[in-house]
């Protein structure tokens, strides 16, 4: 998963990216032509849980990228490099500075939006314009005609109605609005406690919404784990933004983990709820995938309960599974297969 940090200069975006990815990034000193990218294993107890019971060689957690791009100048619409970064992510998460000027920060949430809705009937006109002289795909133009007339009204796409079935059709245009959206208000340390305010709740227009002072929380990242605890409660949190926001990501895009657990490795896995068990195979290996036979599924509740797989065995918790079993958050899974 990558997601990429966005937003218009001065918002405090690279700040809000050191703090969640541990980095120590130059403001402003990006490479020409790059992004600042870091990649964060995202906290999860049970990962924790079930390692002290395995006792495996290696531990791995569920990883997510940061793309820290460069910011946008306001009204300067965005370029053909910023568009290639844009294109590069799975979500957008908008850094707003919101250091006690809500009608700025509301400000800031509607003009991105509307450079990313630009972007994309750009698109679509150009597509439109090439349909006049070939054949395109049964219903593309007529869908377009549907796409164009929302992004005419400044309605971005994934908030447009469309089915699943349009969806998919249109994914190959790489449509910018189409993309999920986090807000990220970027307060004053003395505001890192407090819920965002209704007008930019309503600038957001029901997206979710995640706010936390970016240069308290570089700090507090500095601080061994019984500072940190003393440094947030004084700050009226009960957790560093990193869990938060990583949280409110897997949300975003509707992700969940599941396990694969023995003495060599204790993993979490990331794959999209509603995901079966076939396709969730693939996310470990495509051979697994291509040969599968079943999957043996223990929760996890019942596997740190029992604390092996022989023994939720024995009491009935280890369940087969065939190819479409819907796995759920939490799932130990041991996948049978044969290519």
């Amino acid at each position: 998963m990558r997601v990429g940090l966005v937003g218009f200069k001065s918002s405090g975006k690279t700040t809000v990216f050191n703090a969640l990815t541990g980095q120590k990034a130059e403001v402003g000193g990006y490479a020409a032509g790059k992004v600042n990218l870091g990649v964060i294993k995202v906290p999860d107890p049970r990962v924790d849980a079930l390692s002290e019971i395995c006792k495996p060689e290696k531990t791995t957690y569920a990883e997510v990228t940061f793309a820290d791009v460069p910011g946008f100048e306001a009204g300067k619409g965005l370029d053909s490099s910023a568009l290639t970064h844009l294109r590069d992510v799975d979500a957008f998460a908008h850094v707003v500075r919101a250091f006690g000027d809500a009608p700025a920060a509301a400000r800031d949430i509607r003009d991105l939006e509307v450079e990313l809705v630009l972007a994309d009937l750009a698109v679509v006109e150009k597509r439109l314009e090439r349909l006049k002289k070939e054949k395109g795909k049964p219903g593309e133009k007529e869908l377009l005609e549907k796409v164009g007339a929302k992004l005419s009204a400044e309605t971005p796409l994934r908030a447009a109605g469309l089915s699943a079935d349009e969806e998919k059709a249109l994914s190959s245009f790489a449509f910018l609005s189409q993309r999920p959206m986090l807000y990220v208000l970027n307060v004053s340390e003395a505001d890192a406690g407090k819920a965002a305010g209704q007008e930019v709740v309503a600038a957001a227009a029901s997206a979710p919404v995640v706010v936390l002072s970016g240069r308290a929380e570089m700090e507090i990242a500095e601080l061994a784990p019984d500072e940190q605890t003393a440094f947030l409660a004084d700050l009226g949190l009960g957790e560093p933004a990193r869990a938060r926001f990583i949280r409110a990501c897997y949300s975003l895009l509707d992700l969940i983990s599941m396990f694969t657990v023995g003495e060599d490795e204790v993993k979490a896995w990331t794959i999209h709820r509603g995901d079966h068990a076939r396709k969730a195979a693939g996310k470990i290996h495509t051979d697994i995938e291509r040969g599968f036979i079943r999957a043996e599924v223990i929760r996890y509740e019942d596997y740190v309960t029992y604390k092996t797989e022989a023994r939720c065995r024995e009491v009935g918790k280890l369940r087969l599974e065939g190819k479409d079993y819907v796995v759920q958050d939490g799932d130990v899974v041991h996948f049978r297969f044969n290519v």
